[in-house]
């Protein structure tokens, strides 16, 4: 019988608790546009704009770091209130971790979920099409130069990201086509590719969460029994390897991991949790540049 990740820790802990970080995801994600619509269709403004720039209470400033990296490319000094959200948005994913943008709070997270867990249950084989997940940096790198280029944020037209979330909050049509045509590439096509291999918005945030404070570590790694459940859940199973088999600490450093918790719901050896990136780490004054050694 094909192992389902999940269904052990499921019966282990129960299924509330085995999908505990995934229902506070959804939560956080029809939270945060739950805010935007509540202007629109309740006339309650607690939050104004949408993901690229908004304005809570009327006061404090939210500008998308990776749209004012375009328009400052594109030679645009933005306004003071417009750097003053960007950075704001920014420290707060400093903190967070920079993918944490992906995995709570991007609409098309529940899409590409959606995608791969019909994929699995569908039991699609194989890879599907091979698409190197370096491909995302070079999308960068070009949406940038696109930028710098045209004199204009040209990739925020065509960017879904952008499409969904403006789709959502004021109900535009081409959202749904954008949705399914992500949801579509994931399913036949490659798996988890839109995020995994492609989307330049999550290769900014993985960048900046490079660095983040909150990281899923690994504590009781020695209780791990292999059942690779944790890399079959995982939307950057890459990331798991070094904390969970490798000799130093054991922290998900990668910033390319979304912070999404599902390796801790679906572990039935509880061997994750969230923590920081300093987790079974000491800074050594003696060695050069303070570096860290596992404790």
């Amino acid at each position: 019988m094909r192992r389902v990740p999940g269904r052990a820790a499921a019966e282990a802990r129960g299924r509330l608790a085995a999908h505990r970080w995934l229902l506070a995801r959804r939560a956080a994600q029809l939270g945060v546009f739950g805010l935007f619509l509540l202007g629109p269709l309740a006339g309650v403004w607690l939050i104004r704009g949408n993901l690229s720039a908004s304005l809570v209470l009327d006061t404090v400033p939210l500008t998308d770091p990776f749209l004012l990296a375009q328009n400052l490319a594109a030679g645009h000094l933005p306004e003071a209130a417009a750097l003053l959200g960007g950075a704001v948005v920014l420290a707060f994913y400093l903190a967070v971790g920079g993918r944490s943008y992906c995995g709570w709070v991007c609409p098309l997270n529940p899409v590409t979920d959606a995608a791969a867990w019909l994929r699995a249950r569908l039991g699609i084989a194989g890879g599907g099409a091979r698409v190197d997940a370096r491909l995302r940096w070079a999308l960068l790198a070009m949406v940038v130069a696109l930028a710098a280029l045209t004199g204009t944020a040209a990739w925020e037209l065509y960017n879904p990201v952008s499409i969904v979330q403006r789709g959502i909050i004021y109900g535009l049509a081409p959202a749904a086509a954008v949705a399914l045509a992500v949801f579509l590439f994931d399913l036949f096509v490659v798996p988890r590719g839109w995020c995994g291999r492609l989307c330049p918005v999550g290769a900014f945030w993985g960048l900046v969460g490079s660095g983040a404070l909150v990281r899923v570590t690994a504590p009781a790694r020695e209780r791990c029994d292999r059942c690779m459940d944790c890399y079959a859940a995982c939307p950057e199973p890459q990331v798991i390897r070094p904390a969970l088999e490798g000799g130093g600490a054991p922290v998900i450093l990668s910033g390319l991991c979304t912070n999404c918790g599902r390796c801790i719901d679906v572990c039935p050896q509880e061997v994750f949790r969230f923590g920081t990136r300093f987790h079974g780490r000491t800074m050594t004054a003696g060695l050069p540049g303070g570096r860290e050694e596992a404790t």
